[in-house]
């Protein structure tokens, strides 16, 4: 896993939307909650995406953006957006490029870890956490974005 304070490395994805997405585009509109799992549909991933739209309202109005990253294909995570109505992007990595430049490759190559990082406008990593059971974790995670964020005065009227 990246160190808090390295630079996020760029990367170039294909999107749910048909297109495909850097992290250059997704840091243009301010800092960026990145997050990597192993799988659309799965228990904990379903989880996880939930918990991110049911706070998503919050996160956007201190300025955070959110992107989620995993293995799957576009009609996957197009399906699984649908389905649970993610107002946020979810990015294709079949070849584990952005999940290997992360360090969030699982064990032996095999499947993907549960990480979640704060990138600031400048691509520094300004916090982190990799918990790949304890799913709470990453949401009282994005929770502590959200109100650092606003303690700093930055809520946009909404």
């Amino acid at each position: 896993m990246l160190e808090i304070g390295s630079r996020a490395p760029e990367f170039e994805l294909e999107n749910d939307r048909g297109g495909s997405t850097t992290l250059s585009e997704l840091l243009k509109d301010g800092p960026l909650i990145l997050y990597f799992y192993p799988a659309d549909f799965t228990p904990g991933c379903t989880k996880e995406a939930c918990s991110i739209r049911d706070i998503h309202n919050d996160i956007q109005s201190v300025g955070l953006q959110v992107a989620g990253i995993s293995p799957q294909d576009t009609e996957s995570h197009v399906r699984f957006r649908d389905e649970y109505e993610l107002p946020f992007v979810l990015l294709s990595d079949p070849d584990k490029v952005a999940i290997k430049m992360y360090d969030v490759d699982g064990p032996f190559g095999v499947g993907v870890r549960r990480a979640t990082f704060l990138i600031n406008q400048d691509r520094s990593i300004q916090d982190a956490v990799m918990a790949d059971v304890r799913i709470g974790r990453h949401q009282e995670f994005i929770e502590k974005a959200v109100i650092l964020r606003e303690t700093a005065g930055k809520r946009s009227g909404g």
